[in-house]
């Protein structure tokens, strides 16, 4: 009985190759794709695959959202994020969404099917670069940092975060000096950059 996967992935060609390359594979039937999360997260609760694929980074719903989704509504789908580096904040957000897999985008084709293979067994897949990767930084801002950062991501003002968060106007910009420090910016907008490349305030 083969495999079911389902593939969700903004770039076109990169989506199209990957299911040719799967659709190689004996053993695997790719039956569906997506463009955007959204689209990839309606799909893939009516066609129930056995593997969803997900590209960490798309329109509307990125791949861990869409993840965190499918745990709670199609619980015998098996998800596995695609991702082309190591972000520390984001293998732990995927961890966290119970992910079967967290693999590079640019596997070789064999050893993702031997990969997915291996998820259907049961177990567990990380690319070892990708472990790597998140051992080697820890995020080192605290849970206000994060959110007083991800408040600025999206377009409030010290003012604006000071009056959501119930906080002073002084306290807010002390947390975000501290964050700068933290991060080795020079600016908040540097900071945010920072913050986002390596996946510590992703929501």
């Amino acid at each position: 009985m083969s495999i079911r996967v389902f593939i969700a992935e903004d770039q076109r060609m990169v989506r199209g190759a990957l299911a040719l390359l799967l659709d190689l594979e004996e053993d695997i039937e790719v039956v569906g794709q997506a463009g955007d999360g959204q689209e990839a997260l309606n799909v893939i609760r009516q066609l129930q695959p056995d593997i969803a694929l997900l590209d960490i980074e798309m329109p509307v719903l990125s791949g861990l959202e869409v993840a965190e989704k499918i745990a709670t509504t199609v619980p015998t789908c098996r998800c596995v994020i695609l991702t082309t580096f190591a972000r520390p904040g984001y293998f732990e957000r995927a961890v966290k969404a119970g992910v079967q897999g967290y693999l590079l985008k640019d596997e070789p084709s064999e050893r993702l099917a031997e990969a997915l293979r291996r998820i259907m067994d049961g177990r567990r897949e990380v690319s070892p670069e990708l472990v790597f990767g998140t051992v080697r930084e820890a995020n080192p801002l605290s849970q206000r940092e994060q959110q007083i950062l991800r408040l600025a991501a999206n377009g409030s003002s010290s003012s604006d975060i000071a009056q959501q968060l119930h906080l002073s106007y002084g306290t807010v910009r002390n947390y975000m000096s501290e964050a700068l420090n933290k991060l080795g910016a020079r600016n908040r907008l540097e900071a945010i950059a920072l913050a986002e490349e390596k996946g510590w305030i992703s929501s």
